[in-house]
């Protein structure tokens, strides 16, 4: 087998592998959470610097695109008080 989809295939292997050991880690810390989202009244303010911007970013992108209103604020920016 080509070396590139052997290791194609095992990333995707060990990514589903990830994806399901989250199920057991669900519990009513994740209700609280999608309670807290669905009864904020104004933005979700999503913030992080470095990678965990990056993240951050994407969050509050897919949560805009999903209909709740939510804004990245790099910690930095947050600081100065403009």
């Amino acid at each position: 087998m080509n070396p590139r989809i052997a290791k194609g295939r095992e990333v995707v292997r060990i990514e589903a592998e990830a994806i399901r050991a989250l199920e057991e880690r669900i519990d009513a810390r994740f209700e609280k959470a999608i309670d807290l989202l669905l009864s904020c009244k104004g933005r979700v303010i999503v913030t992080g610097m470095g990678k965990s911007g990056i993240i951050a970013n994407k969050i509050a992108s897919m949560l805009t695109s999903t209909g709740t209103a939510a804004i990245f604020l790099h910690p930095a920016e947050g600081l100065h008080g403009d």
